[in-house]
This record gives structure tokens, C-alpha cells and sequence, in this order.
């Protein structure tokens, strides 16, 4: 260990600022398809699982598998294709998991069994893992430091609007194609990014060399996690007592061991240097909280719609839209107030709309109007704009230039963490309360927002390290 960190020296451009016109638009561009394709596939296939089930002749449950297989292996891989990013290249990432996505997703289309789909989905999500990991140090090696702002608030519209667009989408393709479609339309969309990306992605600024990839740090981080979100996924759906019990014990087990030896790496896979730095590890911890507030509600609310105000799958749809909507203009905009105000007081305000509007509609008059649910959600969706472009900027601008990798792996991970536990959270609230559980289930993603918002301004008492 010792002799290796003789060896390690940083080079490169400590002082990068960006790509300039017009080559920047196109890189942009590169970044923001990939990611969206990414994010998007998490969730374009739920509308279409029980034609899905009943065309390949497969049981409701048996299904789950085409969504749980995808998000799991980005759980587990995240990291370790950051930590490659560092080392490799964040382009060089980027476009072998545009190619890798791309594949997957034609293999997906081609399925004709449920075991083949479920391989394909797996293959993809390798692709979507290596595309989250480095996109947000591509972002920051793209725009200037002046603008780097600008560039997380559309990056962070690019992930909100791809979060909830999926069923929107999907049942748009379905109303008329079958659903190998949904995976089809990724195959172009995939082969233009790759070249555009070829041409336009910039190389890494700053690279440390002599420190080598550990293939082990990267198999006990995909055990850690995965143990992480099976425990949690399998308690949510009443799986047996003991094989949680034995589930649990195995994750203390490994994430111990897996620990104890990042602590002793000088650039850790999973990044404890940068959690030691208070303002990073309280973003996180901020992230975690809005993203796991954030899913609690957009699970529950077709639930809401369909059960209390009797709304069909097309008219949920086009509710929940007012939702992302308003991101597109408040996202952007909080970008442009960072530098202006500091990011704990936008996170702290937006987590607190969020909240107002979380609670509304847990306590929403069953003989409220179209406008009275949208203008809530809205609500919903401007708080939780207003805070993510600015939470993302603090979390990125405090690590340093050789550790963007692994800052932009563990923002990615941190929003995977709070969707998988806000998943998990609605079906532990129905298995409990029953027909409530939307109501409880946005109650308490409203006491979580309050929580980070909280944490928000807690930031505000501590410095940005030099």
C-alpha cells in the first residue's frame, strides 16, 4: 500500500475551465441523451408489465423481475464504474456504456422469454450504470467553472423529467406498437450518441496515475449493496422472517469487511475521504432524503389518483405531468441563483415547499378539483427543483478535481439509495395500513422533507474546503 502511494502522482490541467462554443452545445447534447435514456428505462416498462406478463406468459410477480434486475445492477456497479472513470477516463466510460445500453436494449426488444428479457435487462443495466457514473464529472469538465451552475440545474431537469416521464411516455408507444418498442426506440437514439459523444466528450483534465483499479474493492462494493436493497426489497415483500434475518447478518458481514478496507485506501471506492468532509457528506445525507421523500410520493400518487379521486391510467398521467413541468423552469432557474445565494438557503426553502405540498395532498378533501391537484403537485415539483440543482453543485464543487469521479458516482448512488428505499417504503405502508398507505405514504414524505431541509441549513454553519 505503502509503495503505491509513492507512485501515485495527479497531473494534468488543474486549471480546465470548460469547452467553448460551439463544440460545448454538442457535448451537452451527448450527455443529457444518455442520461436520459438511463434514467428513463428505470421506469418506462412498469406501465407495460401486465401485457408483458400475459404475452410471455409469466406471473404478475415473476415480472417485477424486468424492473427490480435493472435497478439492482446499478446499485452495485455504480461505484466501481466512477472509480474506473477516475482512473480510465470519464469518456472513455461514458461511450462504452452508450454502447453496452445500446445492446442491451436491442436485446431487450428481441426477448421472447421472460429468463432472456430479464439477461437483456441486466445487460443494460450495466450500460445505464456506467452513463450515471461519470455524467456529472462530464458536466463539470464541459462548462466553464463561471456556468458549472447552469450545467447541474439542466442536468438535474434532464433526471427529473426522465424520473417521471416513463409511464407518460410508455403508455404514449403502447396506444400504438407492442412493448418491445419501449426498448427499440433506444437502439438509434443510442447509436447517434455514441458518435456525437466520439467526437465531442472531452478527455479527463486531471488523472491520477499509478493507482490501479481493485477488482476486489469492486466485487465486495456489488455485494454490499446488493445485500443492501435485497434486504430491504425482501422485508417490503414479505419474504420470509429467516431468509431476512440471514440477508442482514451477510450485510453486516461483507459491508464490514468492505469498509474496514476503504478506510485504508487513499482514493476509496467508496468514498469516505470526501464523506469526511462535513459539506459533502451533509449533501449526501440531504440527497438521500429528498430522493427517498420524492419516490414515496410519485409511487403513491396513481395509487391516490385510482383509488380516491377514480381516475383512469391516462388521466393519472396527465396530472402527474404538472409535476415535472413546473422542473423545467424552476431547475434551471435555481442554477442561475447559485453563486447568488448560498445552497443550503435554495435547498432548505425548496425541501420546504415540497413539504407544504406533500402534506396537502395527504390531507386532501376527497372532493377537491383537477386544479387542486395540480396546483399541489406543482408544488411538490417546484420545492423539489429549487433544491436539487444547487444540492448537486455543493456536493460536486467540494471535492476535489481528482475525486469528480467519485463525487459524481456517490450523487448518482445517493439518488438510487432514497428511490429504492421510497419504492420499498410504499409497499411496507400498504402491507400495513391497506387502502391509507397513499395518504400515510405522502405524510411521510413530508416529515422527510422537512428532515432535509433541515439538514439543508445546517450547511450554512460550515465552509467549503479550500
Amino acid at each position: 500500500m505503502e509503495g503505491n502511494e509513492v507512485e501515485e502522482k495527479i497531473v494534468g490541467d488543474l486549471d480546465w475551465d470548460g469547452l467553448h462554443r460551439p463544440r460545448i452545445y454538442y457535448a451537452v447534447a451527448t450527455t443529457f441523451c444518455g442520461l436520459f435514456l438511463s434514467v428513463l428505462d428505470g421506469s418506462i416498462c412498469n406501465v407495460a408489465l401486465p401485457s408483458i406478463a400475459r404475452e410471455l406468459g409469466v406471473s404478475s410477480s415473476d415480472s417485477i423481475w424486468i424492473v427490480n434486475a435493472f435497478q439492482l445492477v446499478i446499485m452495485m456497479t455504480i461505484l466501481p464504474f466512477a472509480s474506473m472513470g477516475e482512473r480510465w477516463g470519464y469518456k472513455q466510460v461514458y461511450l462504452r456504456g452508450v454502447i453496452v445500453f445500446t445492446i442491451g436494449s436491442l436485446f431487450c426488444a428481441l426477448s421472447h422469454n421472460l429468463s432472456l428479457l430479464v439477461i437483456s435487462r441486466v445487460f443494460q443495466g450495466f450500460g445505464a450504470a456506467m452513463i450515471m457514473s461519470v455524467n456529472t464529472s462530464l458536466i463539470k469538465l464541459i462548462y466553464p467553472k463561471r456556468r458549472l451552475g447552469e450545467g447541474v440545474g439542466l442536468n438535474a431537469t434532464v433526471v427529473a423529467i426522465a424520473s417521471v416521464a416513463g409511464p407518460t411516455l410508455a403508455a404514449g408507444i403502447l396506444s400504438v406498437a407492442s412493448w418491445p418498442w419501449l426498448f427499440a426506440i433506444n437502439v438509434p437514439v443510442g447509436v447517434v450518441t455514441f458518435f456525437m459523444g466520439r467526437r465531442y466528450l472531452p478527455d479527463n483534465a486531471v488523472r491520477v496515475l499509478g493507482h490501479r483499479f481493485n477488482w476486489k474493492e469492486a466485487l465486495l462494493n456489488a455485494a454490499t449493496f446488493g445485500l443492501f436493497i435485497g434486504c430491504v426489497e425482501a422485508y417490503s415483500h414479505d419474504v420470509p422472517v429467516t431468509w431476512v434475518l440471514g440477508g442482514i447478518v451477510s450485510f453486516v458481514i461483507i459491508g464490514t469487511f468492505y469498509v474496514r478496507m476503504q478506510l485504508r485506501e487513499r482514493y476509496p471506492m467508496l468514498p469516505f475521504d470526501l464523506l469526511k468532509i462535513p459539506i459533502f457528506s451533509m449533501s449526501v445525507v440531504t440527497s438521500i432524503l429528498s430522493f427517498t421523500a420524492q419516490m414515496l410520493s410519485l409511487v403513491a400518487m396513481p395509487f391516490l389518483l385510482a383509488t380516491t379521486f377514480h381516475y383512469d391510467a391516462v388521466g393519472t398521467g396527465l396530472l402527474m405531468t404538472s409535476w415535472p413541468l413546473v422542473i423545467v423552469f424552476v431547475a434551471p432557474l435555481a442554477g442561475l441563483m447559485i453563486g447568488k445565494v448560498h445552497p443550503g438557503i435554495l435547498g432548505g426553502v425548496g425541501l420546504t415547499i415540497m413539504s407544504v405540498g406533500c402534506f396537502c395532498l395527504s390531507f386532501i378533501p376527497t372532493e377537491t378539483g383537477h386544479f387542486g391537484l395540480v396546483w399541489r403537485l406543482m408544488l411538490c415539483g417546484m420545492g423539489f427543483g429549487l433544491f436539487q440543482s444547487p444540492n448537486n453543485h455543493m456536493l460536486l464543487s467540494s471535492a476535489p478535481p481528482q475525486r469528480t469521479g467519485s463525487a459524481s458516482g456517490m450523487l448518482a448512488t445517493a439518488r438510487l439509495i432514497g428511490q429504492t428505499v421510497g419504492a420499498a417504503l410504499v409497499a411496507l405502508l400498504f402491507h400495513l395500513y391497506g387502502d391509507s398507505a397513499p395518504h400515510d405514504a405522502m405524510l411521510l414524505a413530508g416529515i422527510l422533507t422537512l428532515c432535509g431541509a433541515f439538514s439543508s441549513c445546517c450547511r450554512l454553519k460550515v465552509s467549503m474546503p479550500k
